[in-house]
């Protein structure tokens, strides 16, 4: 016996053994806040007046991108590029985002984020907004339909399961709501409803401000209040971090916050709490919130072996209260154009400060261009996971960027979606613009679209047009895009298939564009 034991000793002090005793996949934990422009930070943007001091920490702990962006400049598509790595114009989802009762976007065999870290061994899970469609039981089946929220006042059965939801797209657990502003109004866990909506919803104007008052009448949870949700989701994603710290396998959160989206419903002990308008006051408890999930990581005694990423779905909403901040010297969107749906840089930068102790800067920032596609193939790279053969075809790893190292593998070139369907190809410092040529949608539908040129290092705010002056650009980058297009993917050496047929030199002619077999 002693004699093993001195074996055991000396393979001990080999640099291998060292490594594999030491060494575990670190959990890894994605906090998304929905609507946060990239200057609501205020250790991004000193001078911008409202307080994050949950955030500001996160920054000096952690590494800030200042060049980040959403795939799209609304919730849906930028939900699905963070879950699956691909852009989701390669969708037929061609505009807007998913209605109340819609089908699943995320197909059913389509590679995803939760998926690929369960097959190394990590327990998943969401808490909050998905608002990627399931498929609902009742009378007829859930779908895709040119009118937005036609189907809200069919009859559905939500004593049955809810198939196509998170727990089948790699999540092994579920807890929150499709989204806070469309029906049914109440909590869903897994592929139930939590509460039966049996209740008619009613407007309660000492809720907030934007209110889903185009649904009064649907179907609600019995004394459902909306300034409940963000705390019950902070409370359940915190208890969740509380139980799994004290298991061996890693795991995977994914915080989908429900703030500071409408309706904007800061619970009562934030309220005034800013001193500047009720959309101040929830940016401050979407602050609040995020800092319970990180600090319930640190009270766990699991910090230095998580990594905790924190970013926005797409920019601030300019119709909760823009003009209240910006009065009041905040600028939500810092020195850029645009805000939530626009094609602007307003639109699609968003925040992304990751925090991974002992691996990352504390306090560092990184000029890297990135995609929140690419979480996907970083957490790849981060585990030791394969990236699937077919799929994550828009996911490129920054871990190099993270680790303070360059590459040549980097990020070049961007494409984003504004919520009309408006498409920017961005080729390092370089964005072309494809706008609508009419003044809405509807005037815009079939036509050409107007190619507009930006160079962002000389033009931040994105106020000259250069397409007229440097035509040679215009053309190299739209036959670049149009390759990028064609090849279904943007990973280097892959080839894969768009679901629809996808133009960007023509405004779209369907919100859902028919699939290529039918």
């Amino acid at each position: 016996m002693a004699s093993k034991c001195v074996l055991f000793f000396l393979l001990s002090l080999t640099p291998g053994f060292l490594f594999a005793a030491q060494q575990s996949q670190p959990n890894i934990v994605v906090i998304l806040a929905d609507d946060f422009g990239v200057g609501d930070i205020q250790a991004h943007f000193p001078e911008n007046k409202i307080p994050t001091p949950c955030l500001d920490q996160l920054v000096k702990d952690g590494m800030s991108f200042t060049d980040a962006h959403s795939g799209s400049a609304v919730c849906s598509p930028t939900r699905y590029g963070l879950l699956t790595g691909r852009y989701s114009w390669r969708t037929r989802l061609q505009e807007w985002v998913i209605a109340a009762y819609e089908p699943p976007l995320i197909s059913e065999d389509r590679p995803t984020l939760p998926g690929l870290l369960k097959k190394s061994g990590y327990q998943t899970a969401c808490f909050g907004k998905w608002h990627l469609g399931w498929n609902w039981p009742g009378p007829q089946a859930s779908q895709m339909l040119e009118q937005k929220n036609a189907q809200w006042k069919y009859e559905w059965d939500f004593t049955k399961p809810i198939k196509g939801g998170p727990v089948a797209r790699g999540f092994d657990y579920f807890f929150g709501v499709d989204l806070p502003n469309l029906p049914p109004f109440t909590f869903i866990e897994n592929d139930h409803v939590f509460v039966q909506p049996t209740a008619e919803f009613k407007l309660d104007q000492s809720e907030g401000i934007v209110l889903p008052k185009g649904f009064v009448g649907a179907p609600t949870a019995p004394d459902w209040r909306m300034q409940n949700i963000l705390p019950e989701i902070t409370r359940r994603a915190v208890k969740y971090i509380d139980q799994k710290s004290q298991k061996q396998s890693p795991f995977f959160l994914y915080f989908s916050m429900t703030s500071p989206h409408e309706p904007v419903v800061p619970s009562a002990k934030f309220q005034g709490k800013s001193g500047i308008a009720p959309i101040a006051d929830f940016v401050m408890e979407t602050d609040w919130s995020a800092g319970q999930v990180i600090q319930a990581i640190d009270r766990a005694g699991i910090k230095d072996n998580t990594i905790v990423i924190f970013t926005a779905d797409n920019g601030h909403s300019h119709y909760t209260g823009w003009n209240d901040l910006v009065e009041a010297g905040h600028q939500p969107s810092g020195p850029y154009r645009g805000h939530k749906g626009d094609i602007w840089e307003g639109g699609h930068r968003v925040p992304l400060v990751v925090r991974w102790p002992k691996q990352i800067q504390a306090g560092s920032s990184s000029p890297q261009l990135v995609c929140l596609t690419d979480l996907l193939a970083t957490c790849a790279e981060i585990t030791g996971a394969e990236l699937p053969q077919q799929g994550a075809e828009d996911s490129i790893s920054f871990l190099p960027a993270l680790l303070g190292k360059k590459t040549d593998e980097a990020r070049q070139t961007l494409v984003n979606h504004s919520n009309h369907g408006e498409f920017a190809y961005r080729d390092g410092p370089w964005k072309l613009v494809f706008k609508m040529s009419g003044r809405n949608l509807e005037q815009s539908r079939g036509k050409p679209t107007i190619a507009e040129l930006y160079h962002l290092e000389s033009d931040l705010s994105e106020a000259h047009d250069l397409a007229a002056k440097h035509p040679e650009v215009v053309s190299r980058m739209t036959a670049d895009f149009k390759h990028l297009i064609e090849q279904g993917s943007s990973r280097a050496g892959q080839k894969a298939a768009n679901d629809a047929r996808v133009r960007f030199d023509i405004t779209q002619k369907q919100r859902w564009a028919p699939a290529l077999n039918d």
